[in-house]
């Protein structure tokens, strides 16, 4: 099942991690990358693919009714003997049923974001499990690491999806996390290359979470036409909006105009609620709506223009990775 990338900067690579890095170490991956849980993307097909090269795949539960996701890790165990993960976004709701999924299916890695670490992390490691959970601010990563988690994502405000209200930027974010917290910490948010992988370790990350080049890849569950559109974005094309909700950052299309037009005339909470409450999500990413839908992309799209196998983005990004140590090469 494993489909290994062997050559020799990839092994170079992996030899340096599996002695030196605590992500590796922990969750027991050849590679420091974890494929972030990202809602109508991330199935069994794409975290399978991921693990199988050498990363950490996670199973995106957030956009998956309970019965969904028990399919969608069944069906990742069959595809790899590798670690997976699940990723579980607290605001949504069935979270006792998702959690009691996960633990009779015997998922050993779970990552946990929008809410408070605290729910769910004594819970999931008295079974064995290790729990990472994802963080905008220094502020709560230390409130991470006093729940106990195993690992700590920091986020800055570049990342699509979902996001941190103070609009810290990775590259600030990183270096002051690193400086208060212990703990194993994984950078995201604006991470495509290698080099930028190798940029955010330089800051003080132990490794990386990468959403956006793993959403226009071929193993992604999202629609054709949102892979299509990711290769088309450009600087400016997105932008973190609904911080009155939960804010999120988004592509700028007809239905975001839509929301514009409530703020204009007084942001109001209800209409906005209203307008996001037809699966809006779902009808862009998923059904391919490139207008009436909500598509949600980091600002790293501007660096994607090709939709890629897993294996070749991470044959990329290990190049990548190997030439930011050497830029001679």
């Amino acid at each position: 099942m494993s489909n290994f990338i062997d050559f020799n900067s990839a092994k170079k690579l992996h030899e340096m991690q599996q002695s030196q890095n605590k992500i590796t170490q922990l969750f027991t991956i050849q590679y420091p990358i974890i494929q972030a849980g990202m809602i109508w993307h991330s199935g069994w097909k794409l975290a399978s693919a991921v693990s199988n090269c050498g990363g950490l795949g996670l199973i995106g539960a957030g956009s998956m009714y309970p019965d969904i996701l028990r399919e969608n890790i069944q069906k990742c165990k069959q595809a790899t003997d590798k670690p997976f993960g699940v990723n579980v976004p607290m605001l949504y709701p069935n979270l006792d049923e998702v959690i009691q999924i996960i633990l009779e299916e015997g998922v050993k890695i779970v990552f946990t974001s929008a809410g408070n670490p605290k729910t769910y992390t004594e819970t999931l490691q008295k079974e064995g499990l290790k729990v990472a959970h994802v963080v905008s601010s220094t502020k709560f990563a230390m409130k991470c690491e006093d729940a106990g988690v195993d690992a700590i994502v920091a986020e800055g405000f570049e990342a699509g999806g979902h996001n941190g209200r103070d609009e810290t930027t990775t590259f600030c974010l990183i270096p002051n996390v690193r400086k208060h917290i212990s703990k194993p910490l994984i950078a995201a948010g604006g991470i495509a290359l290698g080099s930028q992988m190798k940029a955010a370790m330089i800051l003080g990350a132990d490794g990386v979470q990468i959403g956006s080049r793993f959403a226009a890849t071929v193993e992604a569950s999202a629609h054709e036409n949102w892979k299509q559109k990711i290769t088309q974005l450009q600087e400016g094309d997105t932008h973190l909006t609904l911080k009155e909700l939960a804010p999120v950052r988004m592509v700028k299309n007809k239905f975001f105009n839509e929301l514009e037009d409530i703020y204009n005339v007084g942001r109001n909470k209800e209409s906005l609620i209203a307008s996001l409450g037809r699966a809006r999500a779902k009808k862009g990413m998923f059904e391919g709506d490139m207008e009436d839908g909500e598509l949600e992309i980091g600002q790293v799209s501007a660096l994607i223009d090709d939709i890629l196998p897993v294996d070749a983005v991470f044959r990329n990004l290990l190049k990548e990775f190997e030439e930011a140590n050497n830029p001679s090469l």
